[in-house]
């Protein structure tokens, strides 16, 4: 029997342009060594680059079995894995205009930064696409083993240290335990294939051995999305690295964790009584410890790192929401895209003004933003708008709408314990939000010197900015995403 895959080099584009150019802007940095901005830029020419080929990649298959034409370990036939690709790519982008500044700020190597940045990213867009276990913990682990670096790259802050450290140990210890899982899985179904593992859950219930596996197999996922009680890394591991590193670990790593998430949850949606209950638990943890938690933060990165773990729960929801039987129709993936589409512009934002503070305030205390709006008003009035979207409240009406939407899914399954607990976590979250943006609008006592911005992180700011208007007035740009494609 034949085994030879098929190889269509245009549906792995943007895949392979991420890791070939992430090869060449390491090698332009220790050849050319013209200074650190060079290799950002030609980083963000990378990522340009790979979403240009995205849409000629749309469609396609490849890594088929020539013995099972049907049995493909790659595609982006689907209109969700071409929305999730997207999001990565556009938040990436944004990721490294913020480190273009910062890298040049704490001296950290430039080249190295950003190969490891593109490395990790494409594993990202490679995560939507795959389709069997095996290469999906594989991809995975791409995205995480060069985020460890990049927590860790300032040498001399023991801070930075810690918290690569803290995420290794949880990535290590969630990988074991998912790897078992997958044993399990491949002794109970004798396949790794995604469309395989779909058919034998339509056609056999559920054995305890299975259930075992699947529910080790969740482990990764709630990790990579700092998911309660995986999350304990996110908070100490986002204030460690710098700022442009802990904007990538609260979109980009969170988005891949979320697809891969989709993709295992809907080859076995036929044995959603058995996840959904614990995925709906997760759900309910997450968004009230997160909240909760963010209520008695003093620093802006560490509150946005738990409102980053409270909004993971919002995006859990839907997927805890489904009933038995789920073939991943209903709404229930449109209003998760919607959501991680509306939560990137929001949440990127918000980061890049922290980034653009911390230049001068590198412990970046809440304390350091009073008076933002008097003292540079367009930083000042973007971060509350970014603030008020994640809220959910007026001008940032993306973030009302979304949370609408993802609320509508536990509504129309009758889960309503599930949309009580949104609806109370929401606002607790009002409280933080709120009292962070009145900061911004503080009369200074003292009239300071006015924030410097550099001309990447002001284009960072003006695209999330422009991006968080423009689906606060056109909300069909998110909430359409996926059948716009």
């Amino acid at each position: 029997m034949s085994v030879v895959q098929s190889v269509d080099y245009v549906a792995l584009a943007p895949v392979l342009v991420l890791a070939l150019g992430g090869i060449v802007v390491l090698l332009v940095d220790v050849f050319a060594d013209r200074g650190p901005a060079l290799p950002g830029w030609l980083a963000f020419a990378v990522v340009a680059a790979a979403a240009a080929v995205l849409p000629a990649s749309s469609g396609r298959t490849t890594l088929c079995s020539s013995s099972s034409p049907l049995s493909c370990g790659y595609t982006t036939d689907a209109a969700v894995t071409v929305a999730l690709q997207g999001i990565v790519l556009g938040a990436t982008a944004v990721v490294v205009l913020l480190a273009v500044s910062t890298v040049a700020q704490l001296r950290m190597p430039a080249g190295e930064f950003h190969f490891l940045l593109l490395a990790s990213a494409s594993g990202a867009v490679a995560v939507a696409g795959v389709r069997d276990l095996v290469s999906l913990i594989v991809v995975l682990e791409l995205v995480s083993l060069p985020t460890f670096a990049l927590v860790g790259l300032r040498r001399d802050d023991r801070k930075a240290g810690e918290a690569a450290l803290k995420i290794f140990l949880f990535s290590v210890t969630s990988v074991a335990v998912t790897l078992y899982g997958v044993a399990l899985l491949y002794g109970t179904t004798g396949t790794v294939d995604v469309l395989a593992m779909a058919a034998y859950a339509d056609g056999n219930d559920p054995t305890p051995v299975a259930v075992a596996g699947l529910v080790m197999l969740l482990t990764v996922f709630a990790f990579k999305v700092a998911a309660v009680p995986f999350h304990a890394w996110a908070p100490d591991t986002y204030e460690g690295a710098s700022v442009p590193v802990a904007a990538y670990l609260s979109v980009v790593s969170k988005t891949a964790g979320f697809a891969g998430l989709i993709t295992v949850l809907a080859a076995f949606g036929a044995w959603s009584r058995v996840w959904a209950p614990v995925i709906a638990l997760l759900a309910a943890l997450t968004m009230l410890v997160g909240n909760i938690a963010a209520l008695r933060q003093t620093r802006a990165v560490r509150l946005l790192a738990w409102s980053s773990i409270a909004q993971a729960g919002y995006v859990l929801v839907p997927l805890g929401a489904v009933v038995a039987g789920w073939t991943g129709a209903d709404g229930v993936i449109e209003a998760l895209v919607a959501y991680l589409a509306a939560y990137a512009a929001m949440n990127l934002g918000a980061f890049s003004v922290v980034a653009v503070v911390a230049r001068r305030r590198p412990r970046v205390k809440l304390s350091d933003f009073d008076g933002l709006a008097w003292r540079s008003p367009w930083l000042g009035l973007s971060l509350a708008l970014f603030l008020a979207a994640l809220a959910g409240l007026p001008p940032g009406l993306i973030g009302l709408f979304v949370k609408v939407r993802v609320l509508a899914v536990p509504v129309a399954t009758s889960a309503w314990w599930l949309a009580g607990v949104m609806a109370v976590a929401t606002v607790i979250g009002l409280a933080y939000y709120l009292s962070f943006a009145a900061r911004l609008f503080r009369r200074p006592q003292e009239s300071g010197r006015p924030i410097r911005v550099a001309r990447s992180s002001a284009v960072a700011v003006g695209v999330t900015l422009a991006a968080t208007v423009a689906l606060s007035v056109v909300p069909a740009l998110a909430l359409g995403l996926v059948d716009g494609l």
